[in-house]
């Protein structure tokens, strides 16, 4: 269960942020799936939680986007991260092609995660 922070400077366009939320959750469970967490494709309420939120003027970093994944530590998952977030960063970029300068941190906190059932 991720939950991805999308910092955004004032400038970025409401279309590329709408096409983040479209293609965030589905990029990321690709992009941390493992086999303690195996991604099926059919993503639930819950799942992948994005939190937007846009720079203010005492803000640093100068980049037009950064999105901050936290998603559980395990081994799996921990052993390859460099290579998961270089991949999610290149398919960000060709399915949102409006947005150009961003970072993505990937966090993987050793962490548990409850959620009531509807």
């Amino acid at each position: 269960m991720p939950l991805v922070d999308i910092t955004y400077a004032p400038h970025v366009r409401q279309d590329v942020l709408r096409q983040l939320r479209s293609i965030l959750p589905h990029l990321v469970s690709l992009a941390v799936e493992c086999p303690e967490e195996p991604y099926d494709g059919d993503l639930q309420p819950g799942d992948v939680v994005l939190r937007f939120r846009e720079s203010g003027p005492l803000d640093s970093g100068g980049l037009d986007a950064v999105i901050e994944i936290h998603s559980k530590w395990f081994e799996s998952r921990a052993a390859d991260r460099q290579r998961r977030v270089d991949e999610l960063h290149e398919r960000i970029a060709a399915a949102a092609p409006g947005l150009t300068d961003f970072g993505i941190y990937l966090s993987l906190p050793v962490a548990a995660w409850s959620q009531g059932e509807e």
